[in-house]
């Protein structure tokens, strides 16, 4: 069976919901989800799932969260080639640098040999509607994607 890893960090829970949306999208596609507060789990995990994603919120002025700096930088020194990935997460527009972690992220994916599995998602603050359906589709392109390797 397909596993998919999410590991998330949040601080007002923002990006815990999107990525409880996305944990629920997959499972309803029959995809078995390991899903971990980034606090709880090494980088390494990424390497026993088909399925990789990370939910990042964006901390000030732009910088990764420092309860997910050992994740970032543990994430680029890992072997992912076969690994289908994707990235979400929150920001707030109100700053210059909205939602940066996720790119951020979606590059140490790239470092360590992913493949892009489909377009980031930034959502600013809580998921809305619009949002929620973005997600899914997010999760749907993902399963598509690792069916495809």
């Amino acid at each position: 069976m397909t596993l998919a890893k999410i590991i998330y960090g949040s601080l007002t829970g923002n990006t815990e919901e999107m990525a409880d949306i996305v944990c629920e999208a997959l499972e309803k596609l029959d995809i078995e989800v390991e899903i971990d507060e980034c606090t709880q789990v090494d980088a390494a995990e990424f390497n026993n799932a088909d399925i990789c994603v990370v939910g990042a919120y964006t901390y000030d002025e732009g910088t990764i969260p420092e309860e997910m700096l050992d994740l970032y930088e543990d994430l680029q020194e890992l072997d992912l080639n076969g690994k289908v990935f994707g990235v979400c997460g929150s920001g707030d527009t109100f700053y210059e640098y909205y939602a940066t972690a996720v790119d951020k992220f979606e590059e140490a994916f790239l470092t360590a040999g992913a493949k892009k599995g489909t377009e980031k998602i930034k959502v600013d603050l809580a998921a809305e509607k619009e949002d929620v359906q973005r997600l899914e589709a997010f999760a749907s392109e993902l399963v598509t994607a690792c069916q495809a390797m």
